[in-house]
């Protein structure tokens, strides 16, 4: 039996700490502003993102890998002696998963297997981390896919937006409902189900209290939460709000409670000041 890399793609929003950690292989997204590309997470930080737009008034596009670069980067962990699984981004939400697919028929039966998660940012990023913890225990990727897909389900995914100015620019929300929620100062829960997102509690009044809501909403009495793991990841929030959720989430005797920061491509969609709660359930 082949040892197992499990590759994931830029918009899981790990750190380099648990890439390293959990010897995962990372194939990045791109962002292209002005014309010129980059790649998500390398050669863009989500501030110099953030400045951009401000100074072009416009929004980045984003695009996913070509078949040929997963084929590349597939490839090289094949010709290694392993058998690859790739966790990444939502089917729904982007062409990634199809180049993937693509990419992974090019090579013997059980060689590559790609894997939907329905979901993004940290959600990939816990599927990924089950995933990769498998396969150092030395599990078979067929059992490492099983475990998996299984868990997909149960991946909860939620965010607050302080702005609706990305998602109006993105072509989510329309004017009205931009001005509506900036004369209301509404931010929005958006929650990611079924692969896709929708717009889920509507809070209002200051940011302290609407995080406190959100954080109710989206945790309660916390039974329902799997205590191995959960991420805090945010785009652009305090540090102060970020260990405020994570203290709280340990306080509930969730074991790994990770903060991360949203990459460019994820980042790009929902803006400064949001900042998420993930985790799977029991």
């Amino acid at each position: 039996m082949n040892p197992v890399k499990v590759v994931t793609d830029s918009t899981a929003d790990l750190t380099p700490e648990l890439v390293e950690k959990f010897e995962l292989a990372v194939l990045p997204l791109y962002v292209l502003i002005e014309g010129k590309s980059y790649l998500d997470g390398i050669e863009m930080t989500t501030e110099e993102l953030y400045r951009q737009v401000e100074k072009t008034k416009t929004l980045p596009k984003t695009s996913a890998p070509s078949t040929g670069d997963f084929y590349e980067f597939f490839y090289k962990w094949v010709k290694a002696g392993y058998d690859v699984l790739y966790i990444g981004l939502s089917s729904k939400l982007s062409a990634t998963f199809q180049a993937s697919r693509l990419a992974a028929e090019e090579f013997d039966e059980g060689r590559v297997r790609v894997l939907d998660t329905q979901s993004l940012s940290t959600g990939i990023g816990l599927l990924a981390l089950k995933a990769a913890e498998m396969a150092q225990e030395g599990k078979g990727a067929a059992e490492i896919y099983q475990t998996v897909s299984e868990l997909v389900p149960k991946v909860r995914v939620s965010f607050i937006i302080d702005t609706l100015k990305y998602l109006h620019m993105g072509g989510r929300c329309s004017a009205i409902q931009l001005l509506a929620s900036n004369v209301l100062k509404i931010r929005p829960q958006i929650i990611v189900k079924d692969g896709g997102m929708i717009v889920g509690a509507k809070f209002r009044g200051k940011r302290s209290s609407c995080l406190e809501q959100f954080y109710k909403e989206v945790v309660g009495d916390g039974t329902q939460i799997n205590l191995q793991r959960a991420f805090v990841t945010h785009s652009g929030s305090t540090e102060a709000e970020c260990m405020d959720f994570k203290n709280r989430l340990e306080k509930l005797g969730v074991s790994e409670v990770y903060v991360t920061q949203a990459g460019t491509v994820i980042s790009s969609h929902c803006g400064p000041g949001t900042i998420g709660l993930l985790y799977i359930e029991n």
